[in-house]
């Protein structure tokens, strides 16, 4: 009766250090997780053309480090595009004016975060400055598209 006791007991304990490593997993995965707090910082717009499946805290990044996360996402009705408001940590407050703003995908789960260029001002941005300079997410089926439609064009032509 005691071994039998303890085998449930080491059971359960395995079950629940299980279910807290792929908690840990998912919210590592899903980006819940953010190493500096979304009120510090100051905030930068972008408009884009087409945002993809950019989401709400994806990561904002320059030379490939983290600098901060995508805030809010909206539409402007007036000039039929994307509006993308990132809070970047205040720590890089030294990003030129001028820079530019680009979606990219990362991985092959196919998460997007935004990429930025320095540009070459010599001033710094500042709190709610937009970029000039965007440019939007590649999406798959829009050039999977266009090369059907150009094979198709060269059949044509022959």
């Amino acid at each position: 009766m005691q071994s039998s006791k303890t085998l449930v007991t080491w059971v359960g304990l395995f079950v629940f250090i299980g279910i807290g490593g792929i908690s840990f997993l998912a919210i590592h995965v899903s980006n819940l997780s953010a190493n500096f707090s979304g009120s510090e910082g100051y905030r930068l717009i972008a408009r884009f053309e087409n945002v993809g499946g950019l989401k709400v805290r994806s990561p904002v990044t320059i030379a490939g480090v983290r600098i901060g996360r995508v805030e809010k996402i909206d539409f402007d009705k007036n000039r039929y595009q994307a509006v993308v408001e990132m809070r970047i940590n205040s720590t890089y407050d030294t990003l030129p004016e001028g820079s530019s703003a680009s979606i990219f995908t990362a991985g092959l789960l196919g998460e997007q975060y935004i990429g930025l260029e320095p540009g070459g001002g010599d001033e710094f941005m500042q709190e709610g400055d937009e970029f000039e300079v965007t440019q939007s997410a590649l999406v798959l089926e829009e050039i999977i598209g266009q090369f059907l439609f150009s094979k198709a064009d060269e059949v044509k032509s022959q």
